[in-house]
Order: C-alpha cells, then structure tokens, then sequence
C-alpha cells in the first residue's frame, strides 16, 4: 500500500494535477476579495476553496504517511506542512487575520515546481553573504546620518533634525525617488556645496553597495546551477554503472546457463 501511494505521489500527473489546483485557488482567494464576484458567485467559490484545502491536508497526510520521520526533516515539506496548516485554523475572533494568510497556499507552487525551488534556494544560499553587505549599508547610513543631522538638520528639521529623520530621508535617496528636487534641490538653496554630500552617499549605495547584494545572488545563483548540474550528471552516471552491472549480471547468468547446457550435451554424448 506504502509502495503504491508513493508511486501515486511522485508521479508527474500527480504533481501537475497539484500545481492546477495551487493556481486555481489562487485565482478562487483572489475573486473572494471581489464584492461582485461574492454576490453572483460566493457560496460556490468558498465550496471550492474548501475542496481544494480538503484535497491539500489529504495530499499532505499522504506524504506524512509514506514519508513518516523523513517528512518533517525536510525544509520545503514543513513549509507546505504550515502553509496548509495555516488554512485549517479557525479564522473567527481576534484570529480573523488568519484568512488573509490562506494565500500563503500560492507559495507552495515554490515546493512543487523545481525551478522556483533552486531560485529560492540560490536566495537562501546568499544570506550569509548578504548579511556583510547589510552591515556594511547600515554602517554607511549610520555615518552618512550623523553627518546629514549635523549639516542640515538646523535649517531642515523635518528632514535631517534627528538621525532617523535623516536616515530615512536618505533611504528616499538612496532610491532616487524624487530625490533631485524634492530634497537635494531645497538644500542647496541654502548650502550650495550640498551636492558634494549627496553625490558621494548616492555612488557609494545606489551604486555601489547595492550592486554588491546583485553580485551576491547571481553568484550564488550560479553555484546552485553549478550543484544542480553536478548532481544531474552524477545521477546519469550512477543510471549507466547500474545498466552495466545489470548487464554483466545479465551476462554471467547466460555464461552459467551456457555452461550447464554443455555439460547437460557432454553427459548425453558420454
């Protein structure tokens, strides 16, 4: 019975026939946000929001059932796991918030198609590398704020009379988001030599440090492709050792048969 949910689970009409049903309530949690949408249609998309969920927890005890131990020590299904989870609590009360978070179910086409998966995986793997170039930013901020409160922080208040005030205007900045003339600009009417403040910070993070968090990711993008084209080529190569074993095995056992039909033909002719 095991062996046979397992084959029912991993086959790829299985897995297609889930990431069908990921999209379809996704555009079912989508429509229930639509006030006319509820009122021509609404007890007929909550019916099949609730099959669809019902479909997921008997999908997810499936893969408990044939997985046992080994389920819960896999990262991506505990994610599907909660996600499903999540959908199963009573969402009444102060827990009505909860219904918001059914969409989280959408997440789970990142566990069921591979190519998402190794793309937040790539992610993942640049965290470590992403959290220097975090410290460095916050480092720079740090000391860019400090200097923006002393300079500017007098005549403009609202923008620069504290450090948060001034770290946040310079995220505004930093994103180039009206930051000619909605900030740099009004200073400079009172500092001229303004720009030699602002230019700098813009180089060193919109240009700088944050095409490092880019160099970061692709790199660690390449490094998943890299394992995932090692581990493709191992799986080929461990596929042909075992056909060649079973063809030597294949082979010795005709030997051994060949060698008993001679001695069966050597027993006659004696």
């Amino acid at each position: 019975m095991i062996s046979s949910l397992r084959r029912i689970l991993e086959h790829p009409r299985a897995e297609w026939f889930i990431v069908a049903l990921i999209v379809v309530n996704a555009i079912i949690l989508g429509l229930e946000t639509s006030a006319s949408a509820m009122a021509a249609a609404g007890p007929l998309l909550v019916a099949l929001d609730t099959t669809i969920l019902a479909i997921f927890v008997v999908e997810i005890l499936a893969r408990i059932l044939v997985h046992r131990f080994a389920f819960f020590r896999d990262p991506w299904s505990l994610f599907d796991f909660f996600v499903v989870a999540i959908a199963l609590i009573p969402a009444t009360g102060n827990l009505s918030v909860l219904r918001a978070l059914r969409i989280l179910r959408v997440l789970r086409l990142i566990t069921v198609v591979p190519s998402l998966r190794r793309v937040v995986g790539g992610l993942v793997a640049a965290l470590p590398g992403m959290g220097s170039v975090v410290a460095l930013l916050a480092l720079v901020y740090y000391v860019f704020s400090v200097m923006a409160t002393k300079l500017f922080g007098a005549a403009f208040p609202e923008w620069f009379g504290s450090i948060a005030a001034s770290a946040y205007s310079l995220f505004q900045i930093m994103t180039l988001e009206s930051w000619s003339m909605g900030i740099v600009r009004p200073v400079m009417e009172q500092f001229p030599y303004a720009w030699a403040f602002f230019v700098p910070f813009i180089v060193i993070t919109t240009f700088a440090v944050l095409n490092l968090f880019i160099g970061i990711i692709v790199s660690a993008m390449q490094s998943e492709h890299d394992k995932m084209v090692e581990e493709e080529r191992q799986s080929i190569a461990q596929g042909a050792k075992d056909e060649r074993q079973l063809m030597l095995q294949e082979i010795r056992e005709i030997k051994s048969e060949l060698a008993a039909l001679r001695a069966a033909l050597g027993a006659k002719t004696a």
